[in-house]
């Protein structure tokens, strides 16, 4: 598939990067030239210095040969002007990233209602749920249900308490014969060579897990409590949570919430917002403050609090508020002689160079609008192919997760596992046969209805989908 990116930021990079490696015709055009020129020594795509919204560099890009265009760029207008002149150039596909409400309107709507396979990516909404998600499972990095919620997928680092640290998949794999619940189906550690970088690997049953191994668990919906417990991250749900910075995000939610039986509180800096909050959450408690202000945080009682989740626009103050969050949990909790679990931390960013610091760090979860927005790109460009049902990326570990719906044409069908050549970095996790999941296994065959959840590196993805289309 040919694509054409608009815009070099870092969800732009980060779509051009992760497409590129699958073999699609990339092209990024970016009008900064310091950026561009970033860019073209980074990447090994097709980098343009200009503007999507400039017909002679949509034009150097490729545009009459194109299959799609993802407009990524921080100006919703832009966007919006590049997809369009996308459209006219006969352009089949396009994506527009849009924050502003009132760019989301009916009349701009309007403007694609003529177009198929048109994706309008609203952030707020893809950070917000996935916020909600995490929130469900304190400790878990990233969540996804898949297959009508019958496997679910779990990424979690493994804290030294762990039962699973020191255990080799092997004899994890005898423990659980002969009906398996979960399969660990990607690793993602520190490199031997470079202590300082990740590796993702499709683990092998001679594999034993380590200390802060990050794991990423396909298993059955029921087996969910059984695989927190251990991956050492179970905890109960969060009683009371305070929400600092009361944008759309956070009001999204609030409302989900509140609507779950959670006690709520806001800090909000803007005064006609913090009346709106009040107005729109009758049931949460609005401050009207700075979220880095201490005298605030403690009048919203912060030390209390089961969550604290940092939703302003500005990182550093997400990043203060959260490490005050822990800091004053902790000391109350030694204060007190209390035992319960501490505060759990969630700060969005967007420095995605921040990401891997915090994480080491005391913030809980880090979490991006922009690599949200990149995922939803991905999904989209995944589900092209007629069979592929659902598809998961995430920000740690550089792997996905693929649904496949196999018909009765699927090169899988009467075919078993061990007999299929899969790619060294590709594992089948589950497979769901007439609403019930399944663990997969080497005997394992496939039937044509049957709904396949596989786990991939990004290059062996157009391999591993070749076996099910």
């Amino acid at each position: 598939m040919r694509i054409i990116v608009v815009g070099a930021g870092e969800v732009g990079t980060y779509i051009a990067d992760r497409l590129s490696r699958q073999e699609h015709d990339i092209a990024l055009i970016e009008l900064d030239p310091e950026r561009f020129r970033e860019i073209d020594a980074e990447l090994d795509v097709l980098v343009i210095n200009g503007s999507g919204t400039d017909s002679a560099a949509l034009e150097k890009a490729g545009i009459a040969e194109t299959d799609l265009l993802v407009a990524a760029t921080n100006k919703d207008e832009i966007n919006l002007f590049s997809a369009l002149l996308a459209r006219q150039a006969g352009v089949g596909k396009t994506i527009v990233r849009v924050e502003s409400r009132k760019l989301r309107s009916k009349e701009v709507t309007a403007l694609f209602e003529k177009f198929d396979d048109h994706l309008v990516i609203d952030p707020d909404q893809e950070v917000a749920n996935s916020v909600l998600r995490l929130m469900e499972y304190p400790g878990a990095m990233d969540l996804a249900r898949m297959a009508n919620e019958e496997v679910v997928i779990i990424g979690a680092r493994l804290p030294a308490h762990a039962p699973l640290v020191g255990v080799s998949l092997h004899a994890l794999g005898r423990e659980l014969d002969p009906d398996w619940d979960f399969i660990v189906g990607a690793i993602t550690r520190r490199s031997e060579s470079d202590d300082s970088e990740e590796v993702t690997i499709v683990p092998r049953q001679d594999e034993i897990l380590r200390e802060g191994d990050l794991l990423r668990v396909v298993c059955k919906s029921r087996a969910l409590h059984d695989v927190t417990s251990r991956l050492g991250i179970a905890r109960d749900v969060p009683r009371r949570a305070l929400l600092l910075g009361g944008g759309r995000t956070a009001e999204m939610i609030a409302d989900s919430l509140l609507y779950r039986g959670v006690d709520v509180a806001i800090i909000e800096k803007r005064h006609e917002r913090a009346l709106e909050l009040s107005e729109n959450l009758a049931r949460a408690l609005i401050y009207e403050g700075d979220v880095t202000d201490v005298e605030m945080l403690e009048e919203a009682d912060v030390a209390r609090q089961d969550l604290v989740i940092a939703l302003t626009g500005e990182d550093d103050a997400n990043v203060l508020a959260c490490l005050y969050a822990k800091s004053v949990s902790a000391q109350s909790k030694k204060t007190n002689g209390n035992d319960e679990d501490s505060i759990e931390t969630i700060a969005v960013v967007h420095r995605l160079k921040l990401l891997d610091l915090l994480e080491t760090n005391q913030v809980d979860t880090a979490l991006s609008p922009r690599t949200a927005t990149a995922n939803s790109v991905l999904r989209f460009v995944r589900g092209d192919v007629g069979s592929v049902a659902a598809v998961e990326t995430f920000l740690h570990g550089d792997v996905e997760i693929l649904e496949f719906a196999v018909s009765d044409a699927s090169p899988c069908v009467g075919r078993a596992i061990e007999d299929m050549e899969l790619t060294k970095g590709a594992l089948v996790g589950a497979i769901v046969r007439d609403g019930k999941a399944q663990i997969a296994r080497g005997h394992s065959t496939f039937r044509a209805n049957d709904h396949v959840i596989a786990i991939a590196k990004p290059e062996s993805v157009e391999k591993l989908t070749a076996l099910f289309v």
